[in-house]
Formats: structure tokens, C-alpha cells, sequence
């Protein structure tokens, strides 16, 4: 038995391999052809650096190629050896980003070069090509990522300033490698080898040896390339705001069907869907499916069809007119046709006092494979009894000690899938406290305890835990809308079609030309596929809504 088990993994592997490494036939070859243009190097060359421009996809005709993927701190790992049929090529190519790997001509090469845009263009226009393409790309991106080389990031696991750039790298898809100083003897060397003291960290070593001590998201994008871009002179025909499932599928839809669309997002696509350990009651994905692998799959679909998405990048203001301007914080000017409110909600806060002292250092929004691992074998609260939190806390239940779920109502069928009730109720090492509110948190620097109090009691119950998880709902992403006055209700939701003035099924808000969908929507079911259903159904809305504007003009 264990010898065809073993066959199956060989196999499986071997399968990837194949689909990651897929040698063209001569029919493909002259189709990719047509999309680019023959380059030569000689033995010795670089046919592409990690940080350089991108050079698209290189189709190998005669020579080899050697891939290497390397750190800044002198670590590499042959990745692959590209010969006749072979292709160079990831998903960043889709949208022009920074090379992540070295490629040395080992012998003369001569090469088909298709340019970014001429590589989507193939993709959409070639299905079956494209998909075989799509498929590699998206596998070496994972690949890369799980290899964990490129900026090399040294600090103390754990501290808010280094779970700050993991999250900003994990949410970029980009590959990254930690030194964790907690863990080594001689921590003093380390950051002597790099001219720096305890104040400087986290240090980033960039792939080209750039140094970034306490860096910002900026300055670590900028090093790694990934600075966002904007033309301000471009009209748009859509807007997006916000880079979730709604804004994702919005952006597919639209820039499929021929629409110049951008999408702009605060921190990076896949919102909070993105931070969902598992989600298992999507349709077509009957073994679940992680909120990160769905939305990277939705951004890569996004690229396919040229969206313009730029990330990290905070819309200041909105200022409606025929002809619509969103203002950003970096004093950037875009301009579209049409805008769609995509925002989705923020983490809400509770009330509890100390909470913002302790973010970062016991106290998280959000539970990912990186948090997973600093609670390993700890207790945890989470608060909370939505999907959201039910998804977490059965996440965690596989790496800390126990689990407490912390909610005020009467029990989790209130708020919560029955399915997830079921898997909490399944592991031993999940308990539910009912009719609870966190009331305080104690620690020196980092969190220590959480005060718990029964609100049908009144007792208070000390919990002594480093780490408290807090999936307290959401408020709606809508300051930037400044003085357009787009209806919200009570709450600050956005309101569309009757309760907007506007036609029942209808998106739109009371402005128009501006649409609303996702969980940022007054009466939206907070769903990813309801949000993405949204982002289809406003597509068509939009069309018609250029199309009279066009007539009218």
C-alpha cells in the first residue's frame, strides 16, 4: 500500500512538473511567433536579471537557458534549465513587473521575445494556448513563493513591524525569506555582516543588495520595483474602487468585454476575502478552497484581460460631474466615465480599552498561515461569531492548544453557516463562550491576558493568552466620497437602485454614472458570491448606462 502511495505522490509531482515546465510543439511555436519578435544572446549573457523590466514571455528556439531564483543576503537555487520548446515566464509578466529570476545563456541563444501586452493579447486570442500558458505561470509564481527567495527580511519574528511586511508581501503574491534574530545564537554578527543595530530593524536586504532599515511600504516597493503607476491624463470608462471579490469580478467582466478599466486598492487585491483560511461553500469548489489562492486566481484573470490595477494607493476624494475624478492622498488625478464603489468594510474595533496599544503585539484582525504559527501549541481567543471568525477559529484549532470563541449572542446559528458550526463543534480543542464580551486587555509591551465578562452573570474571567484574534464585523470603506452626495443609510452603507431614487435592480447609486456593489452595498448579503455575482450584474448596467450617455451626447 505504501509503495502505491508513494507512485501516486511520484506521479502527481511529476504531473506539476509537466505543467509547469511544458514543452511547446512546433504548431504552438509559430502561433506564439506571430506575438513577438526573434532576439539572440551570447553564451554568458543574462537573458533576464531579478529586478529588471520585464521582458514578457522568451520562447527558447535553440540554446539554454539556466534559471536561477536568489536572495540578497548570497543564498540561490537553481530553479530549472530552459531548453528548444521551453518558455521563460510567470504571472508577473501578465502586468509588466519586475523580473524574479536570473536567466544565464548557458550556450548561444536565439529566442521569440513576446512583450507583455502582446502576451496578453495571445492569451485571450489563443484559448487553448493561453490556458496551457496561464497554467505554467501561475504554478512557477507558487513555486517561487514557496522557495522563499528574493528580499531577505531580519528582525523578531512576531514584532508588529515585521508582520506588517510579511502581510504586505504575502498580500503582493511575492516571494520573500525571513531571518528571525529570536532564533539565533549570534544575533550580534548578523547585524554586524550588515553595518546595523537593534533600532534598525527589520532590515529588508533587497535582491540587488539594497539595504532598507525600518522601512515604509513605499520604500520596500519601491526597492522591489512595484512602485504604483498612474496616468493622469487617461480617461477610463470604469473606476473600480476597492480590489476584493466584487472589484475583482467587476474588473474580469469589464475589461473582457472591451471596457478601459483601473482598480485601485488601499492595500492590495483580494480584500478581506484574501485573509479567509478556507472558504468552502463556493460554487465548483467542493474540497474548499483558501481566500488567498481565490482572489490571486481572480487577480491573475484580472491581468489576463489588462485591467490597470494599482495597489497600495488611498482614493482621497471623489468629485462627481459628467466626467468623474477621484482624488489620491499622493495628490494623483484619475478620471472615468464611470466609478464603482467597491470599498468594501474595514475591521471594526470594539471598545475595549488598551486594544490599539496591543495591535500588532497579541492583538490581530486577521488569521493567517504567519499567525497560525506564532500561536503553535497557546491558548487564543477569537472574538467574534460570523463566517469569517468560524473559518479562523477552525484554521487556528489546527495549530494552537484550544480555541476560545468569544461571542455576545446566544449561541453561533444566529450569524454563522451551518457548516462551520458543525466543524467547531467537531474539534475538541474549540470552545464557545456565549452571552461574552472582551471588556479588557492586560500586558507590558505585548498582550498577556483578556478579561472576559458573562453578560448574564456578570462574572469576570481572567484568560491568560498572548494571542486575541478579533473578527468583530465591518464599517463601510466610504470617506473618500467627500462632498458627493451618494446616499448611505443609517450605518453609512451606500444605497442603489430604489432606495437610491433608481430603478429596483438596478446598482447604480443616486449619482449617476457611480455604482455600488460588495459588502460596501446598503443591504448586501456579505458573501463572496454574492459579491462576485455583483461584479458581473454591474457590467451590463454600465454599458448601458455609456451607451445612453454616448446617444445623449
Amino acid at each position: 500500500m505504501g509503495s502505491i502511495a508513494n507512485e501516486h505522490a511520484v506521479a502527481t509531482a511529476s504531473g506539476d512538473e509537466l505543467k509547469k515546465y511544458p514543452t511547446l510543439a512546433a504548431g504552438e511555436i509559430e502561433t506564439i511567433a506571430r506575438y513577438g519578435s526573434e532576439r539572440t544572446w551570447r553564451a554568458g549573457e543574462y537573458v533576464v536579471r531579478t529586478g529588471d523590466p520585464a521582458n514578457g514571455m522568451i520562447l527558447v528556439l535553440e540554446g539554454r537557458i539556466r534559471i536561477v531564483q536568489r536572495d540578497g543576503v548570497g543564498d540561490s537555487a537553481v530553479v530549472v534549465q530552459h531548453g528548444p520548446g521551453n518558455f521563460l515566464a510567470e504571472i508577473g509578466q501578465l502586468a509588466g513587473t519586475p523580473e524574479l529570476i536570473d536567466g544565464l545563456a548557458m550556450e548561444d541563444v536565439r529566442a521569440i521575445v513576446v512583450r507583455p501586452a502582446c502576451l496578453r493579447a495571445l492569451m485571450v486570442a489563443e484559448a487553448a494556448l493561453g490556458e496551457l500558458i496561464m497554467q505554467a505561470m501561475m504554478l512557477r509564481r507558487a513555486a517561487l513563493i514557496q522557495r522563499g527567495l528574493g528580499p531577505t527580511l531580519i528582525g523578531q519574528n512576531g514584532e508588529p513591524a515585521m508582520l506588517e511586511l510579511q502581510a504586505l508581501l504575502r498580500r503582493k503574491h511575492y516571494p520573500y525569506s525571513v531571518l528571525d534574530l529570536n532564533g539565533e545564537a549570534d544575533a550580534a554578527s548578523v547585524l554586524q555582516k550588515f553595518d546595523a543595530c537593534q533600532a534598525d530593524l527589520p532590515l529588508v536586504i533587497c535582491p540587488n543588495g539594497t539595504i532598507l532599515r525600518r522601512p515604509d511600504t513605499m520604500q520596500i516597493l519601491s526597492c522591489l520595483g512595484l512602485l504604483p503607476e498612474l496616468d493622469g491624463t487617461r480617461i477610463y470608462d470604469v473606476a473600480i474602487i476597492g480590489a476584493g471579490p466584487a472589484g475583482l469580478a467587476a474588473a474580469v467582466y469589464a475589461a473582457s468585454e472591451g471596457l478601459g478599466v483601473i482598480v485601485l486598492d488601499a492595500l492590495a487585491p483580494g480584500g478581506q476575502a484574501a485573509a479567509s483560511t478556507r472558504i468552502e461553500n463556493y460554487l465548483g469548489f467542493p474540497a474548499g478552497i483558501s481566500g488567498q489562492a481565490l482572489t490571486a486566481n481572480a487577480y491573475a484573470q484580472v491581468q489576463k484581460f489588462g485591467a490597470h490595477i494599482v495597489s497600495p494607493i488611498e482614493v482621497a476624494q471623489l468629485e462627481c460631474g459628467p466626467l468623474h475624478r477621484l482624488r489620491t492622498k499622493a495628490g494623483d488625478t484619475i478620471q472615468s466615465r464611470t466609478v464603482i464603489i467597491a470599498s468594501g468594510a474595514a475591521y471594526r474595533r470594539p471598545p475595549i480599552p488598551n486594544l490599539m496599544s496591543f495591535e500588532g503585539r497579541g492583538i490581530y484582525y486577521w488569521a493567517s498561515p504567519v499567525e497560525g504559527k506564532l500561536c503553535a501549541k497557546q491558548e487564543v481567543v477569537l472574538v467574534g461569531g460570523g463566517n469569517s471568525a468560524g473559518q479562523a477559529a477552525v484554521f487556528l484549532g489546527t495549530h494552537a492548544a484550544h480555541v476560545h470563541i468569544v461571542i455576545r449572542g446566544l449561541g453561533l446559528e444566529q450569524s454563522m453557516s451551518r457548516y462551520l458550526i458543525d466543524r467547531i463543534a467537531a474539534q475538541p480543542n474549540i470552545t464557545v463562550h456565549a452571552q461574552t464580551d472582551v471588556v479588557d486587555l492586560t500586558g507590558d509591551g505585548r498582550l498577556s491576558g483578556a478579561v472576559l465578562l458573562r453578560r448574564d452573570t456578570g462574572q469576570k474571567e481572567m484568560m491568560w493568552v498572548q494571542h486575541v484574534f478579533l473578527f468583530t464585523g465591518a464599517e463601510p470603506n466610504t470617506s473618500w466620497l467627500g462632498s458627493c452626495e451618494v446616499g448611505v443609510d443609517e450605518k453609512g452603507f451606500v444605497q442603489t437602485g430604489r432606495h437610491a431614487g433608481v430603478p429596483t435592480s438596478s446598482l447604480q447609486t443616486c449619482v449617476p454614472g457611480l455604482f455600488a456593489i460588495g459588502d460596501v452595498r446598503s443591504g448586501s448579503t456579505k458573501r463572496v458570491a454574492t459579491a462576485v455575482g455583483e461584479g458581473a450584474a454591474v457590467v451590463a448596467q454600465i454599458h448601458a448606462y455609456l451607451a445612453a450617455t454616448l446617444a445623449a451626447a
